[in-house]
Order: structure tokens, then C-alpha cells, then sequence
């Protein structure tokens, strides 16, 4: 278990807006000979609140940029501030803890620990972030009551449909409070009415909450949602529009 001191980080920085803001950041793929341009020269910022999707056909660097903004790779050249802290120079513990800390993931195949009922999936990170029981407890019901999951909480993976396990992701995501939710083609697995659904619930989450999401994605769906379209092409900033 984690000897993390007990904390119940809910307030950031008052003061700042920006989340995420990327400079000139760029990220290859093989060696010099056969290098792969997947990032070219990024330099984009994310505001809190934003419903944000970064979209492009396959090979554009959709996903490439999403890992980079969530500390999952390093870039090539560059740097990436996430609350203010260039994630791109931390050591791998360091950025695990701010991982944890500061961004909640969504993934295209849910990711969810199976042997864990959708309760323990999402007060898992609250564990290792040493946030005691009876706080854990009262954010778990909260946290399954914003996705409609009321009285599903003791059941595992395997008892839950596809559209209430990435509820359950999406609730784990939550759990922690981050500044940040980064979702990687979230209902690719999913059909047409659960994941409008699904959609619908992060939409509220975002109007009604504040919370600030960018999605990774090909779904027209999640498009006419967002309230911003990073548009990629060959690895660089083709097109950025607001609604």
C-alpha cells in the first residue's frame, strides 16, 4: 500500500486557466535514416472547462499527442506544462505521482481491473493517493451517481455492459479530482445509442462540473459535442476552431 499522505486535493491554482499548453513540441519515430514525423512543431494550450477534441485521419498524430499531453511518452523536442509543471523533464517516479494526481484517463477499451467490483475500480487511485475510507467511500456513491450507476457499485467488469464499464471509467477518471480528463476514442467499442449516452453524461460533467476534457478521436459524434476541433494532418496543427 502507498504511505502517501492523506490528502483531498480538490482546489487548484485559482488564478490560472490554462491546463495544458504545449510549445513547439515535436515527436519522431525510428532512426535518423527512417525517421517517422508523428509530432511536427505542436504548439497548442487547453483552458480549464474546455470540451475539447483533437481529430485528423489515421496517421495524423491524434493519438501520439494525447499520450504526450497525458505523460504517457516523452516528446522528441518541446515542452509540455500541465498545471504548470513541464511534465517532459520529470523523472519517471515524479511523473507517475503527477499522473496520478493531476489527469484521469479514459481509454477505448476500458482498462477496468477485473478482478475489482466497478466500486474498488474507482476508489482505487484514492487508495494510493492515501485518501481515508470514509472520504473514498462517500466519493465512490458520488462519483457512480454523476454516470447513472446508482446501485451497480458491487459488480465486476464481467457483470456490466460495455456502456456501463466506460461509465465506470469514466467515474475512475473522475475520482481523483484531476485537472484534466484526456479520452482516447472513448465509444469506439460502443454502439451508436450507448455512446451518445455516454457522451451526453461527460457533456454534462463539463457544463455542470467544469471539468476539462480532450478526446482523441474519429466519431462525428464526439465532434458536434465538442466545443473545439484540433484539427491534425501529417503530425501539425492543420486547423483550430472554436464554436
Amino acid at each position: 500500500m502507498s504511505n502517501a499522505v492523506e490528502t483531498d486535493r480538490v482546489e487548484h491554482d485559482p488564478v490560472r486557466t490554462n491546463v495544458i499548453e504545449t510549445r513547439e513540441v515535436c515527436r519522431y519515430f525510428g532512426t535518423e535514416e527512417m525517421q517517422v514525423i508523428a509530432l511536427d512543431h505542436v504548439s497548442l494550450t487547453i483552458e480549464k472547462g474546455e470540451f475539447t477534441a483533437i481529430i485528423g485521419p489515421s496517421g495524423s498524430g491524434k493519438t501520439t499527442l494525447l499520450h504526450l499531453i497525458g505523460g504517457l511518452d516523452n516528446p522528441s523536442s518541446g515542452t509540455i506544462e500541465l498545471s504548470g509543471e513541464n511534465i517532459a523533464t520529470m523523472s519517471g517516479t515524479q511523473l507517475a505521482d503527477f499522473r496520478r494526481d493531476h489527469i484521469g484517463f479514459i481509454f477505448q477499451a476500458y482498462n477496468l481491473i477485473p478482478v475489482l467490483s466497478a466500486e474498488e475500480n474507482i476508489e482505487y487511485i484514492m487508495l494510493l493517493q492515501g485518501i481515508s475510507a470514509d472520504r473514498r467511500k462517500k466519493r465512490v456513491q458520488e462519483m457512480l451517481a454523476m454516470v447513472g450507476l446508482e446501485g451497480m457499485g458491487a459488480r465486476r467488469p464481467a457483470q456490466l455492459s460495455g456502456g456501463q464499464q466506460q461509465r465506470v471509467a469514466v467515474a475512475r477518471a473522475m475520482a481523483s479530482h484531476p485537472d484534466i480528463i484526456l479520452a482516447d476514442e472513448p465509444t469506439a467499442n460502443l454502439d451508436t445509442k450507448t455512446g451518445i449516452s455516454l457522451l451526453d453524461v461527460m457533456r454534462d460533467l463539463n457544463e455542470q462540473h467544469n471539468m476539462t476534457f480532450v478526446f482523441s478521436t474519429h466519431d462525428e459524434k464526439i465532434m458536434e459535442r465538442a466545443t473545439r476541433l484540433i484539427h491534425l494532418r501529417d503530425g501539425a496543427v492543420e486547423k483550430d476552431e472554436r464554436k
